[in-house]
């Protein structure tokens, strides 16, 4: 993946850190993420991020869970292996409902967890660059990504007056990669050779 340029912001109070967000956004830079030590109730809209479609993904597993159920179950009873019990019918839909109802909530909780770690792109050994380690203790942290036409002295300035009280400039791969984190990655420098 290609490395990209990020400053990065520290506040140490989430209400500075709502018209931080603002001012950014209003400037026109473009903000990576912003990493906060719990969650911050309306931050989220204060990054114009939109609703999250998760629920509408559980809707589908969750039919589909139905569908599976029902399908499966009907399909042995009446084609499959048509057994005559009591005289009763071969599609007993009321024998069926808690059969299909653990489906559909098995299907639909799986389905809905799954989703979620693709979308966090949360999987055994898959990394993300840490930009602050003290992120998920006590600062917050707005990651704003650089571009061509950004010029980074004013925009570390920008952050410092918004009320950051620490203000880097990161080097790193924007998404996620193997690895584990049990050993710090070092790059090979390239050392003179002598002849």
């Amino acid at each position: 993946m290609a490395k990209k340029k990020f400053v990065v912001g520290s506040f140490d109070d989430e209400n500075v850190l709502f018209p931080a967000v603002k001012k950014v956004r209003l400037a026109g830079y473009k903000i990576h993420d912003v990493y906060t030590p719990y969650a911050v109730h309306g931050l989220d809209h204060a990054l114009g991020l939109r609703e999250t479609s998760l629920h509408t993904a559980g809707f589908i597993y969750g039919i589909t869970g139905t569908s599976v159920a029902l399908g499966c179950m009907s399909w042995i009873f009446t084609s499959d292996w048509p057994l005559n019990i009591g005289g009763k019918p071969h599609f007993p839909l009321p024998a069926f409902i808690p059969i299909t109802f653990e489906t559909t909530v098995l299907m639909s909780a799986v389905g809905m967890v799954l989703t979620f770690c693709y979308l966090c792109q949360l999987a055994p050994f898959v990394k993300k660059h840490h930009f602050s380690a003290r992120a998920t203790d006590d600062h917050f942290v707005m990651v704003i990504e650089c571009t061509s036409k950004t010029n980074v002295e004013d925009l570390k300035a920008f952050l410092s007056n918004a009320g950051a009280f620490d203000v880097n400039v990161q080097v790193a791969e924007d998404g996620w990669w193997l690895g584990t984190y049990d050993k710090e990655q070092v790059l090979i420098k390239d050392e003179p050779t002598v002849a």
